[in-house]
């Protein structure tokens, strides 16, 4: 199965077809249940429709814009492809890649419109993922004003940064929450999180970033650790910990949180989505979210 996918009334069916042949994509003729399917099945939609039909389709399966996937409508007249969701995520390169049948892309988001790139295109760009994701609303408003410096760590090496900076990662689709004991060594914390890993049927390579509490900033053991795993440590302060759930069982209530692995994998995941529980390696505490 492709990442795209393009869905068409009966009557647009042929010129759904030539689309897809373009784009090496799916096509799904209409039915009442078709968005529901596509937004299961594919990464990237296009709707060979008009929007009022495409818009009603998708808006109840509407949920998080890092997760939905593109939807992009083409008009019956095939001149036009607009992304009505997803336009950083996607909608806008799919629309643009129309134009090779001649579609116009109309891209209404506002750093696009500007001439500027968004977090997400540069994250895009370069291979990256943002991992603080709620950062991007702040930084992308501030590059319609004015040009937002770029600096890149090769590392190994520490960031501090405030709620309107983005923080780009090399893209993975798991996040890896870590607790450990007081003074834990690096070689146990290597070897818990592998485990974890291979239990979880997760490479290093597709892990975005590993999470825990703030309270272990100072843990040389740990952060040692995930330098050997060629990783990215992210801190997370207790209030954010504290939104998520923690279906284990903790001590975590002790020093004031309702648990440090799981609530940390699940903080900094993209789809909220726990595939490994917390698993306890001697000193170590490991969970798995993407």
């Amino acid at each position: 199965m492709t990442r795209t996918v393009v869905i068409a009334l009966e009557r647009f069916l042929p010129d759904a077809r030539r689309i897809a042949d373009a784009l090496g994509a799916d096509v799904l003729p209409y039915s009442p249940d078709v968005f529901r399917e596509a937004f299961a099945g594919y990464g990237r939609i296009i709707t060979l429709m008009s929007a009022g039909i495409a818009v009603r389709g998708i808006a109840p399966l509407l949920t998080d814009k890092w997760c939905d996937p593109a939807v992009v409508v083409v008009g019956p007249d095939l001149r036009y492809a607009v992304p009505v969701v997803g336009g950083h995520h996607g909608g806008n390169d799919l629309a643009r890649e129309l134009a090779v049948l001649g579609i116009e892309p109309v891209i209404t988001t506002a750093t696009e419109t500007r001439g500027r790139e968004s977090v997400e295109g540069i994250a895009a760009r370069t291979g990256c993922a943002v991992v603080n994701r709620d950062s991007t609303r702040a930084v992308n408003a501030a590059m319609l004003d004015a040009d937002i410096p770029l600096y890149a760590v090769a590392g190994p090496g520490i960031v501090v940064a405030g709620p309107g900076v983005s923080f780009l990662a090399r893209a993975g689709e798991y996040v890896v929450g870590v607790g450990c004991r007081r003074g834990i060594g690096a070689a146990e914390a290597v070897e818990a999180v592998r485990k974890a890993l291979g239990h979880a049927g997760v490479a290093p390579e597709e892990v975005l970033a590993y999470a825990t509490t703030v309270k272990k900033r100072r843990e040389a053991g740990l952060i040692d650790a995930v330098a050997e795993l060629a990783g990215n440590l992210v801190f997370l302060d207790d209030d954010t910990l504290n939104q998520e759930e923690a279906p284990s069982p903790s001590r975590a209530p002790l020093i004031g949180l309702v648990g440090v692995a799981e609530p940390a994998a699940l903080a900094v995941s993209k789809r909220k989505e726990l595939v490994l529980a917390k698993q306890t390696y001697g000193g170590v505490t490991v969970a798995i979210a993407r």
